[in-house]
C-alpha cells in the first residue's frame, strides 16, 4: 500500500503569493488534479499545508489536511510532517506545484525499491529530484534530526538517506514522459504547463487510470 502526500506549504512568492494547488489546469483544481492521480495507486492521501481552511471545500473527506510539526521550514518540514503521520510505510512525495505527477513512474520507483532502500529517486536531466520520490516512512527520523539543526534545504536530505537513483532512461523505456517532474515556479511556467497539457495526448502525463487486473 502506498500513500501519497502533497507538500502545499510553500508560499508562491513568484506567484505574487496566489496558492498554486488552487491554480486551474485543464478544468479543475491543480490539487483535484494531483489527488485524482495520486489515487490511481495510492490508497491514502495526505496533504500538508499551512493554511488547511483553503483546502477543506476543494477534497473530499477522504483526504488527510495536516499541517507541520516544524512550521517554516519549507518542503523538508512538509515531508516530515507526512511521512510521520502516514499509514503505510512508502510514501509517494510530490510538491504542490507539480501539474504532471505521474502514477506510472510512482509504481515504477515503488516496484524498484530494495529493502535497504530508504527512498527512490528519479533523477532527470541529471538532477536528482527528490519530489515526486518514494520514501520509507522511517525517513521521518532522519528528517526530523536535520531540522533539529536547521538543515532545511533538500539536498541535505540526500546526505543522510541511503537512496537508490532511477535515470531517466528508466522512465523513457518504459514508455514514462520525464515531464511528470515539471514544477509550476512563476506565471510563464504556468502558461507552459497550460500550453503543454493542450498539446499533448493527456496520456503522456498520466492521467490514465491502471489497467484493471
Amino acid at each position: 500500500m502506498l500513500t501519497g502526500i502533497i507538500v502545499a506549504n510553500g508560499h508562491s512568492r513568484r506567484m505574487d503569493g496566489e496558492n498554486k494547488s488552487l491554480l486551474q489546469v485543464g478544468g479543475e483544481a491543480l490539487i483535484q488534479r494531483q489527488i485524482r492521480l495520486m489515487k490511481c495507486v495510492c490508497s491514502e492521501i495526505i496533504i500538508v499545508t499551512n493554511t488547511p481552511r483553503l483546502f477543506l471545500r476543494k477534497v473530499d473527506e477522504s483526504v488527510r489536511i495536516i499541517t507541520d510539526y516544524y512550521s517554516n521550514r519549507g518542503p523538508l518540514g512538509g515531508m516530515h510532517a507526512g511521512l510521520t503521520l502516514s499509514r503505510n510505510r512508502h510514501a509517494w512525495i510530490a510538491g504542490w506545484d507539480m501539474p504532471f505527477l505521474s502514477w506510472e513512474a510512482a509504481s515504477l520507483m515503488l516496484r524498484m525499491m530494495q529493502p535497504s532502500d530508504e527512498a527512490v529517486l528519479p533523477v532527470i536531466g541529471g538532477t536528482t529530484r527528490v519530489l515526486h520520490g518514494i520514501f520509507d516512512r522511517s525517513c521521518a527520523v532522519k528528517m526530523e534530526t536535520l531540522l533539529m539543526n536547521d538543515l532545511t534545504m533538500l539536498p541535505a536530505l540526500l546526505d543522510v538517506l541511503q537512496w537508490q537513483a532511477v535515470p531517466e532512461s528508466d522512465f523513457v523505456r518504459a514508455g514514462i514522459d520525464p515531464g511528470f517532474v515539471t514544477a509550476i515556479k512563476t506565471r510563464d511556467d504556468y502558461e507552459e504547463a497550460l500550453r503543454l497539457l493542450d498539446g499533448k495526448d493527456a496520456d503522456t502525463y498520466g492521467t490514465r487510470s491502471p489497467t484493471p487486473g
